[in-house]
């Protein structure tokens, strides 16, 4: 566990510059914002305090990465008491999801810390049923584990405390809250593991969550209120759900009343379970189409066939895991949608997505526009959403709202 004691703490003098930026409530000091004093010789996961004009706050160091130091406080050195207070706001701000939701909105997985949301930076807890997945951004917060276990044992019923083994590269130290956290075993912090034919309810459908080599820590949980969004959005139509992964948009489509829907993943064990979720839920999948091929692909090849949708679901992985990649993430984002954009007619509806944090709604918008343009077409934005409320971002963090999810109408051309 970190050295909790204040007295012989290293502090960090940053630049008068950062002052209004952190006071505000940034978490981040970035290692070329270290200024003059450059980087100083100290073990990762060592707490600094950190000052800059009258500012003066508690963070985590990392020697690798992008982010020097992750802030946790500005009132005191972060000890066990601090974080189990943490960890039982994040619970109690979780409870509309528990405790007061109706039987047929039953809803087992949510997010329960949402790191620099819930003022615990580089810090994920998703919850599965009993399960907890923990997933770090950093080395140097994968010192508090210890802590963090003992809070969650002493707030949350569980079975088992979760984590897949952190990728031993400079790529797992990371600046997008977007990325993704996949990758190495699952291995159980304490209690069990979990079955690998693990269901869990959202809104009251079920699906099949996959801990031990599933995207993310299991389901896209970020997507939930937009897949509930679709539902209501589907009724007789015909569905195109493009990046499918398990089929959840393609559930709540056909919950909503869609005719047809065609789910395509390139991941063929991703459009297996697609079908046993589509089961799950006494959906016949002989109704519906899946298919595993590249997406773009299918999109292309569904323009030269004329095929046609009235509704059509772009929910692609992040294009740019680095800002200077921001520029090529958007010609992809617009040859993905303009190639969507194809397949509807006037009146036809394009819900699309991005989890490109460096890729703003503002960018986002744009983009559609311009993908619009070149197919010939005009669009009417209908909605303009993000994260569910278990993804809180702090007011001066904008890199924490990630997501970008919109639905258009395509329009007549004036």
């Amino acid at each position: 566990m970190p050295n909790t004691n204040s007295t012989n703490l290293p502090v960090l003098s940053l630049p008068l510059n950062l002052k209004t930026r952190l006071s505000q409530g940034h978490p981040w000091v970035y290692r070329n914002q270290l200024g003059e004093g450059g980087t100083p010789r100290l073990a990762t996961g060592s707490w600094v305090q950190v000052r800059s004009g009258g500012f003066t706050g508690y963070g985590l160091w990392d020697n690798s990465g992008p982010i020097a130091v992750r802030l946790f406080s500005t009132r005191q050195v972060p000890d066990y008491p601090w974080l189990l207070e943490r960890v039982a706001a994040a619970w109690e701000n979780r409870a509309h999801l528990r405790d007061t939701a109706p039987a047929h909105e039953r809803t087992e997985a949510y997010r329960l810390i949402f790191g620099e949301g819930d003022g615990l930076p580089g810090l994920t807890v998703d919850l599965y049923g009993q399960y907890a997945v923990v997933a770090t951004y950093s080395a140097g917060v994968e010192t508090l584990k210890d802590w963090l276990v003992e809070a969650l044992r002493a707030l949350v019923p569980l079975k088992g405390i979760l984590q897949r083994a952190r990728p031993k590269n400079s790529e797992a130290e990371s600046d997008d809250p977007g990325q993704e956290r996949g990758g190495g075993k699952l291995q159980a912090l304490w209690g069990r593991l979990p079955p690998r034919d693990l269901v869990v309810e959202e809104h009251g459908l079920k699906f099949k969550a996959n801990l031990f080599e599933g995207q993310k820590t299991g389901l896209f949980l970020d997507h939930r209120e937009n897949r509930r969004f679709i539902q209501d959005w589907s009724s007789n139509l015909t569905v195109l759900n493009c990046f499918s992964y398990t089929g959840a948009f393609s559930v709540y489509a056909v919950q909503g009343g869609a005719r047809q829907v065609v789910s395509c993943d390139i991941a063929a064990q991703a459009t297996a379970d697609a079908v046993e979720n589509f089961r799950l839920n006494g959906f016949d999948p002989d109704q519906h189409e899946f298919l595993s091929e590249d997406c773009f692909e299918l999109l292309t090849r569904f323009g030269k066939e004329k095929r046609r949708f009235d509704l059509v679901i772009l929910d692609p992985p992040s294009f740019a895991h680095a800002k200077k990649n921001v520029y090529s993430a958007l010609r992809g984002y617009t040859r993905l949608n303009q190639l969507a954009l194809n397949l509807l007619e006037p009146g036809g509806l394009l819900a699309s997505a991005s989890c490109t944090s460096y890729v703003s709604p503002e960018m986002f918008r744009d983009m559609l526009a311009t993908a619009a343009a070149n197919s010939g077409k005009r669009l009417q934005i209908l909605h303009d959403a993000g994260q569910p409320l278990d993804h809180p971002v702090p007011a001066h963090f904008l890199e924490g709202r990630y997501l970008k999810f919109m639905l258009a109408r395509v329009s007549l051309q004036p």
